[in-house]
């Protein structure tokens, strides 16, 4: 009889056991805390609602911070509930059973925004170790933007379990910044400090300088605690001295509003301190009259600068580490020192590949020009113009062709075709008759120029037209979070390296070379050795125009297409081409490196105001070429003709 009594308590417990296991249950015991939640009391509920494992707490976690919890007014259950109109759709919180109820029997629950930030942190604990990749990003993704140390130990904790390597990484990085801010031990947090020596991100210099943060303080002797540093006062002795004062420790220095307040106060029958009220018209008077005023003990007494220095100096000011232990500030301070000095070098790389990143630009918007003007001595102002109907080829072919890998490989031979033709018509039509004329030239050009924009705007519109870039070359080579370089910049400079070898490939190697350098060098004799200088002079404009087309679809691929793209070019590829050296390639490559490491360098001064940064490099320009006027690599031929 008694096993049988014992085996239906046994039952009975169980029972009640697996009933206690529903989550509505959970939730009427708790459901003052669950109804009017404030951050000091939810965490009872909380711990009970993690510890039972249900799996339909996540869930009600992430909706409950949500604000979609409503309550029964009349059982006190609590449902899921989405408003239509004025009818909720109810969902059980254990079976997901939905019914449709009139919304006034119910009370929206809303928890402020401290209670969802810690109903947030226990949702997390169950998001480390959901089947679903993308909630657990989402739960990396709030660790890493408020870490706390109740977060650290479900962290580690599901690390071993992560099949996904990105994010077992992730975790791996995120337990090393909870280890070093709430780690059990000194030595334990000091560990991962120095393991962050090497990681130059930003996440991992936010975390040192938490670690680092300091809060201001004043005392009497020698302050306590870990000091981070001891402050001269005589620095700013008004600011040091106005804390002294907020911090009730001086009395405040006497204002002129003050005085008069004082005054103000002490009339009596028309005086104060004995002197009449209608005499208190100057400064002096009412200084006379505070000073009896203080005497009598009825206002506070002047504070002298003798007395501001007197108290400065009997205080000492500091900064001091809102973390406790010397140690693990110290690792801190010298982990950080060794990143920042990392980061440096790691700015001046990116602020080297940008530079080289834009010199590639102005050397391929250039070279074209240093055909044309170097070794022709044509000043082309519709060079610009050249590289505009290069990147609307660009446009146009991708309009016909959707494929952008196979339109870019379709655009850059034929808008080297459209802009060779366009320049070898416009020689033939205007250039020939001009040469030796450079005024008329370049008004000639710039005319030209305006024409070719316009006609642009006829066909096109004003408005920017996109030249995509296929998908190989989105996004950016990330070697770290301070050095990166878009594949499209890459891609531009492996051009320019391209165009170069080919034209020194030309220019040495080929007949159109070697008659191009003999006419350049001496026309005359050119001619009487069987050279047609009015063919090659053809030609080297044509080649000129091709390759500035050719620039203008690579440009496009970054920058706005539009009818006035080219003028933005046409000044630093004059500048380019002078600076380098007038018909030199070499000069020309030299001059776009000068040119764009020099602006890059001047961004980086003055950030703020790149107008200013183009400014600065032109004068430095104009003084480049007063110390020597025939660039960085003076053509030889030119040289001795002179």
């Amino acid at each position: 009889m008694l096993r049988v009594l014992i085996g239906l308590v046994w039952l009975l417990l169980s029972v009640s056991a697996v009933q206690a296991q529903d989550l509505q249950s959970i939730l009427q015991t708790h459901a003052d805390e669950i109804a009017n939640p404030s951050r000091n009391s939810v965490g009872v509920a909380l711990d009970d609602l993690v510890s039972s494992g249900l799996p339909q707490v996540p869930a009600f976690l992430e909706q409950w911070s949500e604000r979609n919890v409503w309550q029964d007014n009349e059982t006190g259950s609590f449902f899921i509930a989405a408003e239509d109109g004025d009818t909720l759709i109810l969902r059980d919180v254990d079976t997901g059973a939905e019914t449709e109820a009139p919304a006034g029997g119910y009370t929206q629950i809303r928890p402020n925004g401290g209670v969802r930030r810690v109903v947030g942190t226990a949702l997390v604990q169950f998001q480390l170790s959901d089947p679903d990749p993308d909630r657990r990003l989402s739960a990396l993704e709030s660790i890493a933007r408020r870490g706390d140390a109740e977060q650290l130990e479900p962290l580690l904790a599901s690390i071993e379990g992560e099949t996904d390597p990105s994010i077992r990484a992730r975790k791996e990085q995120l337990a090393v910044f909870l280890t070093a801010r709430f780690g059990e031990t000194p030595d334990t947090r000091i560990a991962a400090i120095e393991t962050l020596s090497s990681d130059t991100s930003l996440e991992a210099r936010a975390v040192l300088s938490q670690i680092l943060a300091t809060e201001a303080g004043v005392t009497k002797g020698e302050p306590d605690g870990n000091i981070a540093q001891i402050i001269d006062p005589a620095t700013a002795p008004q600011s040091y001295y106005g804390e002294l004062v907020d911090a009730g420790m001086a009395p405040p220095v006497v204002t002129p509003a003050a005085i008069r307040a004082a005054l103000e106060q002490n009339v009596v029958e028309g005086r104060v301190a004995g002197f009449p009220v209608a005499q208190l018209g100057t400064d002096a008077a009412r200084m006379q009259a505070y000073a009896a005023l203080v005497e009598d003990g009825r206002a506070p007494a002047f504070v002298t600068q003798a007395d501001i220095d007197a108290a400065l100096a009997d205080h000492v000011f500091y900064l001091a580490y809102t973390e406790d232990n010397a140690a693990v500030t110290a690792a801190a301070r010298e982990t950080l020192d060794a990143v920042e000095t990392r980061v440096g070098w790691a700015q001046k790389l990116d602020l080297t590949l940008d530079g080289l990143s834009l010199a590639s630009i102005y050397f391929l918007a250039a070279i074209g020009l240093a055909i044309t003007f170097g070794q022709m001595g044509v000043i082309n102002m519709a060079h610009g113009e050249f590289i505009m109907m290069g990147a609307y080829t660009g446009y146009v072919v991708q309009l016909v062709i959707p494929d952008y890998t196979v339109s870019l490989i379709v655009a850059l031979p034929l808008a080297f075709a459209v802009t060779f033709g366009a320049g070898v018509a416009l020689e033939r039509l205007l250039i020939r008759h001009l040469y030796h004329r450079p005024l008329e030239t370049l008004l000639a050009t710039f005319g030209i120029s305006i024409a070719l924009q316009q006609i642009a705007k006829n066909i096109f519109g004003t408005q920017a037209r996109p030249l995509t870039s296929p998908d190989w070359l989105g996004g950016a080579l990330v070697i770290s979070d301070v050095i990166q370089i878009s594949y499209i910049r890459i891609a531009i400079f492996v051009l320019a390296l391209i165009f170069l070898f080919i034209l020194l490939f030309i220019l040495k190697r080929t007949r159109l070379g070697l008659e191009v350098r003999a006419v350049t060098q001496n026309r005359g004799m050119a001619a009487s050795m069987g050279i047609n200088p009015d063919r090659i002079n053809m030609m080297t404009f044509g080649l000129g125009s091709g390759i500035a087309g050719v620039a203008g679809v690579a440009i496009g691929l970054y920058a706005q297409v539009t009818s006035e793209m080219g003028a933005g070019y046409i000044v630093q590829s004059f500048m380019t081409v002078v600076v380098g050296g007038v018909g030199s390639i070499f000069g020309t490559l030299a001059g776009a490196g000068l040119i764009g490491f020099l602006q890059k360098g001047i961004e980086w001064l003055n950030p703020s105001n790149t107008l200013a940064a183009q400014t600065y490099m032109i004068l430095f320009i104009i003084l480049f070429i007063q110390f020597r006027p025939k660039g960085i690599v003076a053509p030889k031929g030119r040289a001795a003709a002179d």
